[in-house]
């Protein structure tokens, strides 16, 4: 495989995860302040659910590094 199409896959690997994580992210960030203002205790759940879709991200990260890399 040649190199740009390499970089091109790692980039793919990361960059369209990296904005579904976004869009995810969003989504979760309003309607988690909406459920903070109603309910304080939920708090910590919120940032959990918060904080999920960034493993996508990572896995997508590795994957790139393992395209790059050839393995």
């Amino acid at each position: 495989m040649e190199v740009w199409m390499r970089a091109v896959a790692a980039a793919l690997a990361i960059g369209i995860p990296a904005m579904a994580t976004g869009y995810a992210q969003a989504k979760i960030g309003s309607a988690g302040a909406g459920a903070i203002a109603e309910k304080p205790e939920v708090s910590g759940m919120i940032i959990a659910l918060e904080a999920l879709p960034e493993v996508v991200v990572v896995l997508g990260f590795v994957v790139a590094a393992m395209i790059i890399t050839q393995l």
